[in-house]
């Protein structure tokens, strides 16, 4: 589960908010994402995110018209990071297809580019709007076409690479939705093998070692 979001009048770090400001409209948006994400949009409240944070209701209106301003911010948010960030990594240069599938899991090593329970909260969202449902599926075919010419770039077939592009893409989310029950280290130590599964290669042991370093840097191993 994620941490609490830390306010910006909490962070030692950043600059101090001036006049009578006490929350900023990142200060909003970060709370309503842990809400959403652990309790559902419908306890994306302005009342209840107010009361969170112990300021006036009325500050909201500082930075957002209405909630519904507010969740569309959050779709906003979303899409251009986690569908962003997939698509900016599938397009990275690799030298071969197996470096090119790293470069995409790149996005699972690395909660900032990927935020796996923001992406299972509108999915459960979705299920109760038409237009984020439509936001969804437009979402999920730019990441699957991405995959799509990712494979492409590396003289796959076209059939091919479309379904190879779709194992990788939905094998993934359904692997964070089930939650393994198992240790970074495992997961890298399996690296390869899905690398063979996804591309039909292996990947050389430069690659291997690259990507262990990047985990490193966010991964408990």
């Amino acid at each position: 589960m994620p941490t609490k979001p830390l306010l910006h009048r909490d962070d030692p770090s950043a600059e101090p908010l001036v006049g009578n400001v006490k929350v900023t409209r990142e200060d909003w948006l970060n709370v309503a994402m842990d809400v959403l994400i652990t309790d559902g949009v419908e306890q994306v409240k302005v009342l209840a995110l107010a009361e969170r944070m112990n300021v006036s209701r009325s500050s909201f209106y500082w930075y957002f018209k209405s909630r519904q301003d507010l969740l569309d911010a959050l779709l906003h948010t979303w899409e251009h990071t986690n569908t962003a960030a997939m698509v900016e990594r599938a397009e990275a240069p690799a030298k071969a297809i197996t470096g090119a599938v790293l470069n995409v899991f790149h996005c699972i090593a690395n909660p900032a580019l990927f935020n796996i329970a923001l992406d299972f909260a509108v999915r459960d969202w979705a299920r109760r709007s038409g237009k984020v449902r439509s936001l969804l599926d437009r979402s999920d075919a730019r990441r699957v076409e991405a995959f799509t010419q990712m494979f492409l770039r590396y003289d796959y077939p076209d059939l091919e690479a479309m379904t190879r592009a779709k194992v990788l893409y939905y094998m993934q989310l359904g692997y964070d939705m089930a939650e393994p029950n198992e240790s970074h280290a495992h997961r890298l130590k399996m690296t390869p093998h899905y690398l063979k599964v996804f591309t039909g290669k292996d990947p050389s042991d430069e690659e291997l070692e690259e990507f262990e370093d990047f985990s490193k840097k966010y991964w408990d191993i």
